[in-house]
């Protein structure tokens, strides 16, 4: 289940992908080149797609799959001039990709809010020929690595965190892939650790807005954790404020696992 969903996500999600600037230069390193056929699993609106249709090129292909109908039909309007970029409506635990049909496959930010990772990266290797890699994009601890951090803070996220937990969210889940990949059985598994976000002073206005949206989309599941809503919302307050402290460091993680198909 995704626990993000709101009328801003589709932005939001956009506006994030633009902010990591490190995905161009991780997917060639990773072995996405021109002529590769990829699977962006769980695309969103489409950005990261973007970026690995113009990796791949006119020789390659590129689809980008997804549950949410809003978001594949902005990204498909988006990249009506890339008609080796399609998108298609799907649970990437059951694509309906044929076997060994791609050479690539990324994945960002999915994982997270998959309690059953395993059937995702079976379905994954299966849709990736011998040789291929997959490779998954995931957070590891966010909204815990701040300094100074108060007690306070520190429990309120906590218990969102818990609150999330029930839903299925790992908050914890990029640490646990390396083990996970080796236990499906890919070769060659590598991690890389780049930054979500690194802030030192204050935060800017586009991840002061990407936490507020991701504060009001989670609402529902975390303001019970805290006893209501104007607790919750207090919560986010402080946590917005110390943000926005030109004191402060605020930084978080991901950790990219790649690895290979026998």
């Amino acid at each position: 289940m995704y626990l993000m969903e709101s009328t801003e996500e589709g932005r939001r999600l956009l506006a994030q992908e633009g902010a990591s600037g490190y995905v161009r230069t991780l997917l060639g390193s990773t072995g996405l080149v021109t002529g590769t056929r990829a699977l962006d699993a769980g695309c969103g609106p489409g950005g990261i797609s973007e970026t690995m249709a113009d990796l791949v090129g006119p020789t390659g292909q590129v689809t980008g799959v997804d549950l949410n109908e809003d978001r594949l039909r902005e990204a498909s309007a988006r990249n009506a001039h890339r008609p080796w970029l399609r998108f298609q409506q799907a649970d990437i635990r059951r694509t309906g990709l044929p076997d060994a049909s791609v050479d690539y496959v990324w994945s960002q930010y999915v994982f997270e809010y998959l309690p059953d990772r395993p059937v995702a990266l079976a379905e994954l290797m299966r849709v990736t020929r011998p040789g291929g890699k997959v490779v998954v994009s995931d957070i590891d601890g966010l909204g815990f690595q701040n300094w100074p951090f108060s007690d306070a803070l520190r429990d309120g996220t906590q218990r969102i965190v818990d609150a999330l937990a029930t839903r299925g969210f790992d908050l914890h889940v990029g640490r646990k892939l390396f083990s996970e990949f080796r236990e499906a059985g890919l070769v060659d598994v590598k991690v890389h650790l780049l930054p979500f976000y690194l802030v030192a002073g204050a935060a800017d206005a586009r991840l002061m807005r990407d936490w507020e949206v991701r504060f009001a989309a989670l609402a529902p599941v975390a303001a019970p954790a805290f006893g209501g809503m104007e607790p919750y919302q207090a919560h986010c307050r402080d946590f917005l404020a110390m943000l926005a402290d030109p004191a402060g460091l605020k930084y978080a993680v991901t950790l990219v696992t790649e690895g290979t198909r026998p």
